[in-house]
């Protein structure tokens, strides 16, 4: 039996190329959907359609420089929380998926609830940003685009500092976008 044959009549009901070209479009249907999916979770409009986010920490958040600032560039929640390359994005997004788990159980779903709660999931979050070198920070910010003049003195003496040492964004900047907690030890604290 010739290839051409086979391909033609690998069963007796649909040939090969029309079992790969249902295949390849289905695919590319699925991948679709699926992408269409993922970018829809990475909306504003997303991350505060629950009442825990848009009445804690959106209202803080709105109140920074990610939110209004002189140039008209805004972060938006994925922009800090969620990584851009597929691999870390797919893995932060199961990670995130405990965070919805935490919301249907309804572990954060008052804001005293929340509020008791706010320096565990601070902590994870630091804890995250720290592992990775503030990769989402370093989406925007980078220690070679820092002008001096734009900056105070100690502004650019503790980013060189921070530099020279292989420090990270986190490692200064917490409450940057949201309230510190209550009970940070006093080193997590901003500097």
């Amino acid at each position: 039996m010739s290839l051409w044959s086979t391909l033609k009549k690998p069963s007796a009901k649909y040939s090969l190329i029309a079992l790969l070209g249902f295949g390849f479009f289905s695919g590319i249907i699925f991948w679709g959907g699926f992408n269409t999916a993922m970018e829809a979770t990475n909306q504003l409009e997303f991350c505060v359609s629950c009442h825990e986010m848009r009445d804690t920490v959106y209202e803080e958040y709105k109140k920074t420089i990610h939110y209004s600032n002189r140039t008209g560039v805004r972060a938006v929640c994925s922009d800090c929380h969620v990584p851009k390359d597929w691999v870390h994005k797919m893995a932060r997004k199961i990670q995130a998926s405990g965070e919805v788990y935490g919301k249907i159980m309804g572990t954060i779903d008052t804001p005293e609830k929340f509020e008791a709660k706010r320096l565990t999931l601070a902590e994870h979050e630091w804890k995250r940003m720290k592992d990775s070198d503030s990769r989402e920070c370093r989406n925007c910010h980078s220690f070679d685009g820092m002008k001096k003049d734009a900056q105070t003195d100690t502004a650019w003496r503790r980013h060189k500092g921070a530099q020279k040492k292989g420090e990270t964004c986190i490692d200064c900047h917490k409450g940057i976008a949201h309230k510190e907690p209550q009970g940070m030890k006093k080193e997590e604290a901003n500097e």
